[in-house]
This record gives C-alpha cells, sequence and structure tokens, in this order.
C-alpha cells in the first residue's frame, strides 16, 4: 500500500480535475459520481485484499 505522495507535482492537478468534475452537481450527483469513481478505481485495481486494506486505511486515517 503506497500512502506517501505518489502523484508529486500532479496532485494538485489531480485535485483541481476532481474538484471541476463536480462543479454544477447537486448534492446528490456528487455523491454518485464519487461512489463511481471508487468503483472504477477499485475495478482498475482489480485486487480484493489490496482494496480492503485500502478501506481500512481510508477509514482510520480520517477517525476524530
Amino acid at each position: 500500500m503506497i500512502l506517501q505522495d505518489n502523484l508529486g507535482a500532479d496532485g494538485d492537478a489531480f485535485y483541481e480535475a476532481l474538484m471541476e468534475s463536480h462543479d454544477g452537481l447537486t448534492e446528490a450527483q456528487s455523491h454518485t459520481l464519487n461512489a463511481r469513481l471508487v468503483l472504477i478505481l477499485a475495478n482498475e485495481i482489480g485486487d480484493l485484499d489490496r482494496l480492503k486494506a485500502l478501506l481500512k486505511a481510508a477509514r482510520y486515517s480520517s477517525a476524530p
């Protein structure tokens, strides 16, 4: 699992593209876009054990 910055200088450009993809969407549409994106990226990764580890890391890295 790669948790360090792997995008480098492209990180800001990706974030900007992600935010632009939400422009003009309702909150519900934005949630749907995020869900689709997660499923597309999960399909791209294609390894269930890795995906489970990433989900766990994402959940606990954002816990209060």
